[in-house]
């Protein structure tokens, strides 16, 4: 096994062109068993590697002998050693991000800056074929197109992911057979997350009724990347004479559509790549579009879609537009500047007040109107903040917290009626706030999205 896994290593990376003559490479390693191997097989190999290792400080001792045993092992080798120890809650705190989306920006923003600093010229993630499907089982339950279908992309721009080739057991297999340390994160052993959920409940038993299914899923995973390939393909060429591109606007007329294309995907298409709309707004959009609506505004990170004339007009987002996003009350998520919002109604009974963090609002859902609408901040705009009884401004509300410039122009609000209910990661109204009179609960979770 061990040779065969070597042999095999050695000719996913020529066969998938990750690796050219002179490249140093920068291996993310974590002390788990698929990093920890990945180091083996590089080193083994003789490519020119450095090993970094981010220390989150979430977990206490356990986290401190992670850094100490990726450290021996990379002097055991011979090869350099970064480290850097994050301050990953206050980060948490400061931005209102989740420990996923916190612990994903920060290790990337160091990862991108060793190579400029060292020169390294790509940087290895141990994804192996197993995260892959379970990427796909993930975004299948959250709803996706086709694009969120294709598992984990094997390069993406520096990064390159050398062990999509090789399933959790071959690797481990590997491990034992080459007395390799490593590692197992005791997070990976609760169901608190939907990915540990899929891996530990429902693949185990989907592979009782096929013992063969990582191979299975593996081949039905790189056809739906052939289906994307080949619709990336297509969607250029109906771009050729459907989009128009002046004065800094582009312009998709759906008239010069083959109606023998599906149109509603095919708009999905050219507004997802490139422009970064979600499924849900080009839903709402198409069909603003088929009943002939016209000025209504629909937003992604870093544009704006209106449709005039029949035609759909897309621009960056003008610094003094509001970005009015409107939020149904069967809304399940809205997305609102680097931010997407997840809606879930609870019985009182089912709630957990303590310790609830800032990316998270609960609102006592009987005092709110339909439909609530979140949009930028504004001047004049004052709420009764969480635990007072007199109105504050929200510009005193970000200087009391210290927020810097580029953040305060992110800022969001959600309203109902004329009410600020929440300064989006920061603070909710005290009107608004869960009594004993509350029977049902809207609870707002706010992630940020790159």
């Amino acid at each position: 096994m061990e040779k065969l896994l070597l042999q095999k290593f050695n000719a996913y990376v020529r066969e998938n062109q990750l690796i050219a003559p002179g490249d140093r490479i920068l291996l993310t390693v974590s002390g788990g068993v698929d990093s920890m191997v990945m180091l083996s097989l590089f080193a083994r190999s003789g490519y020119d590697i450095g090993v970094a290792h981010c220390n989150f400080q979430l977990r206490g001792e356990e986290s401190l002998e992670d850094e100490q045993l990726v450290e021996r092992t990379a002097a055991c080798f011979g090869v350099p050693f970064h480290n850097k120890r994050f301050a990953t809650r206050e980060e948490m705190e400061r931005t209102g991000e989740s420990v996923q989306m916190a612990a994903r920006r920060l290790r990337y923003e160091w990862f991108n800056a060793l190579c400029d600093e060292h020169g390294y010229t790509a940087i290895a993630i141990a994804h192996q074929a197993d995260d892959s499907i379970e990427t796909f089982f993930i975004n299948l339950l959250r709803g996706t197109g086709l694009r969120g279908l294709t598992g984990i992309s094997v390069l993406n721009g520096r990064v390159i992911r050398p062990l999509l080739f090789a399933s959790r057991k071959e690797i481990a297999e590997y491990a034992v057979a080459n007395r390799i340390d490593f590692r197992e994160d005791s997070s990976n052993r609760s169901t608190k997350y939907l990915r540990n959920k899929i891996r530990l409940g429902l693949i185990p038993r989907i592979r009782e009724i096929n013992p063969k299914f990582t191979d299975l899923m593996s081949a039905n995973v790189q056809r739906l990347v052939d289906a994307q390939l080949f619709i990336n393909r297509s969607i250029e060429l109906l771009r050729r004479t459907a989009v128009e591109e002046h004065e800094g606007l582009t312009v998709i007329d759906p008239a010069r559509i083959d109606r023998a294309f599906p149109l509603d995907f095919v708009i999905y298409e050219m507004l997802n790549s490139g422009y970064g709309f979600k499924g849900d707004v080009t839903d709402a959009l198409c069909r603003a579009l088929e009943k002939g609506a016209a000025g209504r505004r629909f937003y992604s990170r870093d544009y704006m879609a209106c449709i005039d004339r029949g035609r759909i007009v897309i621009s960056p987002i003008p610094q003094e537009d509001p970005c009015d996003v409107v939020i149904e009350e069967n809304a399940h998520r809205a997305y609102c500047g680097n931010s997407v919002l997840y809606f879930e109604w609870l019985d009182i009974d089912n709630v957990e007040t303590a310790n609830v963090p800032a990316n998270v609002a609960l609102l006592d859902a009987g005092k709110l109107r339909f439909p609530l609408a979140a949009r930028r901040w504004n001047a004049g705009d004052h709420f009764v903040p969480f635990g007072m009884t007199g109105h504050k401004k929200v510009s005193d509300l970000l200087i009391d917290e210290k927020v810097p410039l580029p953040e305060k122009q992110r800022q969001f609000v959600l309203t109902s009626g004329e009410d600020i209910v929440w300064v989006i990661g920061r603070r909710t109204d005290d009107r608004y706030r869960l009594t004993s009179s509350t029977e049902q609960v809207l609870r707002i979770t706010r992630e940020i999205v790159s």
